[in-house]
């Protein structure tokens, strides 16, 4: 089976390569890879949806730095660029709901 990234995570991934672009420091050759799957609504595989959701996971303290949202002065900081890289908020909720399916925790 295959997942279909939400518009909202096209939105975020689009967001961080125009940041990228930009000349904004943050991600991974892996990550700016995601980006470009989501950019691109590319379907993916359950492995993939669970290397996203262990991805949040790990990175879901970047949240509490400065400069990961707007009104902050380092906006966007390095943790935001990559946040967004995986599809932002959307992602994670996304990732985790289809991580739970898969595993069978609802």
């Amino acid at each position: 089976m295959a997942y279909i990234p939400t518009k909202a995570m096209q939105d975020e991934a689009v967001k961080a390569l125009q940041w990228k672009k930009q000349g904004k420091k943050g991600g991974t050759s892996v990550g700016f890879g995601r980006a470009r799957q989501l950019r691109n609504k590319q379907s993916l595989s359950p492995e993939i949806v669970k290397k996203m959701y262990s991805f949040f996971r790990r990175h879901e303290v970047d949240k509490q730095a400065d400069g990961f949202y707007p009104n902050s002065k380092k906006y966007p900081s390095k943790g935001r660029v990559a946040w967004a890289l995986w599809g932002g908020d959307a992602g994670y909720q996304w990732s985790k709901k289809i991580r739970n399916k898969i595993n069978g925790l609802y």
